[in-house]
């Protein structure tokens, strides 16, 4: 049997997921100096109000040293802080500060915005198909695990 590269599902969704980012990674990139590791942990940041660097890891999929080195980048523009864990001083907390919500507020507005002329090319039903889809696939993936 041959494999049809291009109706094989893992190589599809390689593909889209690239195609998103690109579609997607202007508006961090060139609006605010961001790589995709910095955007994934500012992203979560502003999501939680403080995580620490393992349950950015669990999150985001990255590996460690390249959170260790996006933390380090967003702590340096000030747009996140650390604080210790009152029970266990080994255990650091990062959440973004009043400078880092501020620009977390303008990249998400423009990111929702990209995502709505995105979605405006497809009708209800395909959004709503492409909604189900994805859940079913997370569901049956579980990435967060």
């Amino acid at each position: 049997m041959t494999l049809d590269l291009h109706r094989f599902l893992p190589y599809r969704i390689d593909r889209l997921s690239d195609a998103v980012s690109r579609h997607f990674s202007d508006v961090y990139r060139d609006a605010h100096a961001m790589a995709r590791p910095e955007w994934k942990v500012f992203a979560h940041l502003g999501q939680e109000e403080s995580l620490t660097a393992r349950e950015i890891v669990r999150r985001t999929g990255l590996h460690k040293t390249k959170v260790s080195r996006a933390v380090a980048s967003l702590e340096k523009r000030r747009w996140i802080a650390r604080s210790r864990d009152d029970d266990d001083r080994r255990i650091e907390h990062l959440s973004l500060t009043k400078l880092g919500s501020s620009h977390y507020d303008r990249l998400t507005d423009r990111m929702r915005e990209r995502e709505v002329g995105l979605l405006e090319q497809l009708s209800d039903g395909e959004r709503e198909a492409v909604d189900d889809a994805l859940a079913i696939l997370e569901r049956v993936m579980k990435p967060d695990r």
